[in-house]
């Protein structure tokens, strides 16, 4: 099956610059309740995504080294902020069945275009409401 039936578009999609600082970042994501948040640099292209772990290794970091919290905070670039772990994206060419293994790591899957651009993602439950309607379809054949 193609994704794109399932792909939320960038358009739709909260996601968050290399270049904006942990206090905007901190800020989208308690707006939108977000545990992490794609980002995407100037280009369009995809550049990983950010976590709440992320953000909560780097702010006790620094603050072991006895820095200002609103100093780091609004000081801090996110191209800065190591990861920890890096989301893999998938091209849009891609079927369902490459994205579940994936899904088990991920809350959402980072999908672009050929180039590289970031088109949108897919959720992780729209993956499992695909698998279920599959096991289900499957159950009624047999």
């Amino acid at each position: 099956m193609n994704i794109g039936f399932y792909l939320l578009p960038k358009s739709e999609v909260k996601y968050l610059n290399p270049e904006s600082t942990i206090r905007q970042a901190l800020e989208k994501m308690s707006y939108h309740k977000y545990t992490s948040v794609p980002l995407v640099d100037e280009d369009g292209k995809y550049s990983g995504t950010l976590t709440e772990g992320d953000l909560l290794w780097k702010l006790k970091d620094d603050m072991d080294k006895e820095e200002d919290y609103e100093e780091v905070i609004q000081r801090t670039r996110l191209k800065d902020v190591p990861r920890r772990v890096q989301n893999i994206p998938i091209s849009i060419n891609a079927n369902m069945e490459d994205l579940i293994t994936l899904a088990t790591d991920q809350n959402f899957i980072p999908i672009t275009d050929d180039d590289g651009h970031f088109i949108g993602i897919i959720r992780r439950r729209d993956i499992i409401k695909y698998c279920a309607s599959v096991i289900w379809e499957n159950k009624q054949t047999n």
